[in-house]
Formats: structure tokens, sequence, C-alpha cells
């Protein structure tokens, strides 16, 4: 059964599902395809649901909580509930981008990942949310990577993101959305159709008083020239990638929590641990790394068997509903990252829309706890969750 959509002249919408809806209706092709993305035949970024669905709940019905309780402490940051703002790349689907979804966080009481792809300085984001956690790729020299921390560090970043889990696989069966160099005459010209289609969109830049600039102030230093996304994009990919060595020398130089992100092996989450982890983001990078990798849902369990003592664990990918936080929070994570939902919300609604998809979740998380009689996120195991047989893949 298809989801029914709501009348766009309300703008509160009532699932993630109906807010990519909306995403798709106001945004150009080409914007609403890179939010989408995906790897090669799209094994892996349908997985990220999908995976969800499998899992079942044995309900109670009677003796539940009024008001489960759900706020937790992740990265050494309060949360009100186990979901934290995934790191995602240039957000040129609103004009406030980053800012617009930092400020809803903040309103709600979430820390926000702050990607090097951003499309706004870190200082801007730290001063609309202080829970800002700064997001790096290995890329560049070890210079040029302490030179972003550094700045980071002193715009008041209160933890460091290193992602791993990305092999520039490009190719997608369906074809990948043209993302052009920069936004010269020359290059809008093949987008004049779809941009006349959606008025809106280009309208709520024009009443910024600007355009989508496609630079990645981040990924340099506050007094320099941002970069041009595919200018930092091709340092990323002709920079050699990390050893686990590599990994333990950039921990070492950053004395707050650190996560490493893009873990879907228990082998590698004790490598991680060892180079000093203090968090685990089991993750595919959004079905974005190779394809046919598990949904991290399906490794969760694998990973927190291993690791789940020594060091906290974040879950990011597939993530629509309250529901499926608590599934992740059962199987060993304490908390998830949501990226394509936000940015749907973002998408539907600015800022507001933002907060709207964080509401889903809020609500969402409690009515799951108070469905299987739970008085509190930190009471579920793993058998409040009905785990089908052959669900995850044999451990590493």
């Amino acid at each position: 059964m298809g989801v029914r959509s709501q009348p766009v002249s309300n703008k509160w919408f009532e699932t993630v599902a109906i807010a990519e809806q909306r995403a798709r209706k106001r945004l150009p092709k080409s914007v609403y395809g890179a939010l989408v993305a995906g790897a090669e035949a799209g094994v892996s970024i349908r997985d990220n649901t999908a995976a969800f669905d499998e899992l079942g709940f044995r309900p109670v019905t009677a003796g539940q909580a009024a008001d489960p309780q759900i706020a937790v402490n992740v990265m050494g940051q309060p949360c009100a509930m186990p979901v934290m703002i995934s790191p995602t790349g240039v957000q040129a689907v609103h004009p406030q981008g980053e800012v617009a979804v930092a400020r809803a966080a903040a309103n709600r009481g979430i820390p926000m990942g702050l990607s090097s792809f951003a499309g706004k300085p870190v200082e801007e984001v730290v001063a609309a949310n202080p829970q800002t956690l700064f997001q790096i790729y290995w890329a560049g020299d070890r210079d040029f990577m302490l030179a972003r921390m550094d700045r980071a560090k002193a715009a008041g970043a209160v933890g460091l993101i290193l992602t791993l889990d990305w092999s520039f696989s490009h190719g997608r069966d369906w074809g990948s959305p043209h993302i052009p160099q920069a936004l010269t005459p020359k290059e809008i010209l093949p987008h004049a159709f779809e941009l006349l289609a959606k008025l809106p969109w280009c309208w709520s830049w024009l009443r910024e008083g600007t355009i989508p600039r496609l630079r990645v102030p981040n990924f340099a230093s506050a007094d320099e020239q941002a970069p041009l996304f595919f200018e930092a994009y091709g340092t990323w990919m002709t920079t050699p990638p990390p050893t686990w060595e590599d990994v333990a020398w950039l921990r070492s130089q950053w004395d707050g929590p650190f996560m490493v992100k893009g873990i879907a092996r228990a082998d590698e989450a004790r490598r991680a641990v060892d180079a000093g982890a203090t968090t685990i983001s089991v993750s595919n990078h959004g079905g974005n790394n190779i394809d046919s990798a598990p949904a991290p849902i399906r490794v969760l369990a694998e990973i927190a068997a291993e690791v789940g003592d020594d060091t906290e664990i974040v879950l990011d990918g597939g993530i629509r509903r309250g529901s499926d936080v608590v599934k992740a929070c059962a199987l060993g994570a304490d908390a998830v990252l949501i990226g394509r939902a936000c940015l749907w919300g973002l998408a539907a609604n600015g800022a507001a829309g933002v907060e709207n998809v964080l509401d889903i979740l809020n609500a969402g998380v409690k009515a799951t706890l108070r469905g299987i009689g739970k008085d509190s996120i930190a009471d579920l195991t793993p058998a409040d969750v009905i785990v089908p047989k052959n669900f995850s893949p044999r451990p590493t």
C-alpha cells in the first residue's frame, strides 16, 4: 500500500515518507537525485530500509509506562532521544542549509553532525547548535587535516567524526545526477527546464539573495577561499586510504570524543576501538559504499557483541520511524544517526520541517516503548525484537 499524500498547503507532515514526497515535488530533479544517490544496482540502499521491516515486536496490552524515558548521552552530549543528525554533504536543498538543520536540532535537544562537504562554515553551525560534531575525511596530507581539525576545535566543535566508508564507486544503473562544477550560465542552461518546473525552490533562494554556491568552506582554513565541491572531492579521491595506524594518529590529535564512522564488521570494530575510537558508527554510507554491503542493522548485533562493553555504538542507515530507532537500540546501539530523513524535512519546510521529522521520531520511539511495555530506552535488550533466522550474515 502506497503512502497517502497530504495537501502541500498543510506544511506539517505525519511521516518521513510524506516528507520525502514533498521533497521530491519541490526539488529540481538533479538535486533530489543527489539526495537519493545509492551505488551500482542499489542493493544496499534498498536493504537499509527493507531490513528494518523484517524485524518485529511482541506488544503488551496493559501496564505500560505513560511517559517512557528516552533521553541518552552520546559523544559526551546529552540527547533528548537516541537520535543525532548525521553529517551530510552540500545541502543545496535549502538556502539556510546546515544552519537551519543545526537550529532545528538545537531546538529539539539533538546534537548535529557537520560534514566537511557542508555548504555552511563550521563557525555558523556551532553558533546555531553548540552540540556540533565535526566530520572529517582522510583527505590531503596530515598538516591539511590538522588545520581543519584546529579550525573546528577553535569554532567550538565538541567531537570529531572520521568517516571511512567510501570506495568511490560512481556508477548507478539509474544514472547519476549532473552536479555542475559551478552555477555559471553555461552550466545552468541544461537545467533550465527542470528549474522552471520548480519555481518555489528557485524563489526560496532568490528571496535570500543568493544561489547555491557549490563550495565547501570546511575543506579549507577560515582565512582561505572555500574550494569548489569537485576540487575538494578530487583531493579526497586522490588521497591514499588510511591505515589503522593513521587512524590512531588522527585520534591522538583530537582530545575530545572521537567517532569512527563506517564500521560493518566485528573485527574492524575491535581495530577501531584499539585505535582509540570512543564511538563507532555502524554504516554503509547510506548505501553509497560498495553495493551489496549488508544493511547496518543486519551487522549491528555482531558488532555490539564484540565491542559494546568497550565503546559507544551508533547506527547510521535506514532510519525512517521511531520503531526503527527502538529496534536499533534493542540490538545494541546507543543511538542512531539520520541523514536523508533530515534532508527531506529540510526540503519540505526548512528548519520547521527538520523539527517535524524529529518530532515524528520522538513520538514514534515513545509509542513503541509503550507498546512493548518498556519504561525506558535503557531497558531494551535483543529479546525485545523478533529477529528472523538468517537475518544477519555470518560473523567475521
